[in-house]
């Protein structure tokens, strides 16, 4: 593609050299320039790509999008200078793929709870009634069926826009997308054409990025302002923070609730460990998903279905057929009777969602063992609150390492244990290794009894001083328990 064509769309305050070579691709990272490609210098969190613009030509960029008028090593290599270079890869990204968004009905799901788990009911549902749809989570990007691995919650516009690309050409008519609040602050979501977005909750998370829960609040509220109007807005109203969202929206606005009429009202009429009848505007249902928070989840999902103009009762079927998600409130029982819960929990909120939902399934009454731990290099003031909801929730305690980084995983168990109280310190033990942790669990477990193992879900790997090395909450839980029968 020609340049002229790459940045016709872009607010250019200066340039200088040629403006009509021809790009062979576009990248951000000047490790992975090649001859032809046009580099775009990115202000990252870590690191300014406008310092690496040298070294991006020497290794054969044809051209560069900045942000300040930099003096190239050949004159003649065109450089075109724009206020915000992220926003500008992001409109170039979908323009190179064709703006594949126009071509798919792309429904963006944002919140700090549930989005991975609504989006990928969204994604099921629909597939079930015979539709094809794509997807874009935390745990893995869809293409109908066809399933790869994700790197991010949201990717980087070029990852982005060339998945929606595959989707489009495999003739997905459908496309549900988690949007984190990086995602947005950073504009990897700019330039696509949303028919809908989604809100779930708002709770502390991500306060190591954002200076405070009112920036947090703040961005997430970007996207519902940035909706068009033919678009429309789903947002949960049993959640304080739900209308802000539609403050300045000029989308179609909807509600959805658990606890007062509004557009999408559901109710929970009976909740087992194996799932929950429901009724959702008068029409009742069965689903598989137990808790208050998987009921909200539901709803979320069949009020979007709605709106995308399905018919009630298809979209109840779909919901009662589908399981849960791959590490959120994942469940395994072994034949002597004690339950293993996976789930991502990470976050205060979604820590006491989940014990909450345990003591109201828990009808034979066995104790509850809960292992968590807390990530390294993210937000330090949740992991006293964290461990503090465990400790009150449960009957015995095991505080242990999630993705601990480049942390000493010891100063991050002294800091949760700040947050057990003095009466609670005999039921809690802090193990290390999460294998330990684990381990040490299922031998404390009896008949009845539920271990709860939270923090890292559907992950597959943990994090120890830069290394990545293979680990699964739930084939461990498996292999532990089955070994002891």
């Amino acid at each position: 593609m020609r340049l002229k064509e790459i940045i016709q769309d872009l607010k250019i305050t200066d340039h200088i050299g040629d403006q009509d070579p021809q790009v062979e691709k576009i990248t951000f990272d000047s490790r992975k320039v090649k001859k032809g490609d046009l580099f775009v210098a990115i202000r990252g969190v870590e690191a300014d790509g406008h310092r690496y613009i040298e070294q991006a030509l020497v290794a054969g960029a044809i051209a560069v999008v900045c942000e300040e008028m930099e003096k190239a090593l050949n004159p003649e290599v065109p450089v075109i200078c724009v206020p915000d270079t992220r926003k500008a890869l992001a409109i170039m990204a979908s323009l190179w793929y064709g703006n594949p968004s126009s071509d798919l009905l792309l429904v963006g799901v944002t919140g700090t709870n549930g989005k991975t788990t609504v989006a990928t009911l969204l994604h099921q549902i629909h597939q079930r009634m015979g539709f094809r749809a794509g997807l874009l989570s935390t745990i893995q990007v869809l293409i109908g069926e066809e399933s790869r691995p994700a790197t991010h919650t949201t990717p980087d516009p070029l990852q982005i826009n060339a998945a929606l690309r595959e989707m489009v050409d495999s003739d997905c008519e459908y496309c549900f997308i988690e949007v984190s609040s990086h995602a947005i602050d950073q504009e990897r979501i700019g330039g696509l054409e949303f028919n809908g977005g989604l809100f779930t909750n708002l709770s502390r998370d991500h306060l190591d990025y954002h200076k405070d829960f009112r920036e947090y609040l703040r961005v997430k509220k970007r996207f519902f302002d940035s909706l068009p109007a033919d678009a429309f807005a789903l947002v949960n109203g049993d959640d304080k923070n739900g209308l802000v969202m539609l403050q300045n929206c000029e989308a179609e606005k909807h509600i959805y609730s658990l606890s007062s009429m509004c557009d999408f009202r559901g109710k929970i009429t009976e909740m087992h460990l194996e799932g929950s009848a429901m009724e959702i505007n008068g029409q009742e249902l069965w689903v598989k998903l137990p808790g208050r928070f998987n009921a909200a989840n539901l709803l979320c999902a069949y009020g979007s279905s709605i709106l995308l103009g399905h018919h009630p009762d298809d979209v109840s079927t779909a919901l009662s057929e589908l399981n849960s998600v791959e590490g959120r409130f994942e469940t395994f029982r072994s034949a002597k009777g004690i339950t293993a819960i996976v789930d991502y929990a990470h976050t205060p909120d979604a820590l006491q969602n989940v014990l909450d939902t345990i003591h109201e399934v828990n009808v034979a009454g066995g104790e509850i063992i809960t292992v968590v731990g807390a990530g390294g290099n993210r937000d330090k003031g949740k992991r006293p609150l964290m461990a503090r909801i465990v400790a009150d929730s449960s009957h015995k305690v095991i505080l242990t390492s999630d993705n601990p980084r480049d942390e000493d995983p010891e100063l991050i168990l002294d800091e949760m244990m700040e947050g057990i109280p003095k009466q609670n310190l005999e039921h809690t033990m802090r193990i290390v290794s999460r294998e330990e942790a684990i381990r040490t669990a299922c031998i404390m477990a009896h008949e009845k009894d539920i271990i709860l193992v939270a923090g890292k879900g559907h992950e597959k790997s943990q994090e120890i001083a830069g290394e990545k090395k293979a680990f699964d909450d739930m084939e461990l839980l498996k292999q532990t328990l089955k070994g002891q029968q």
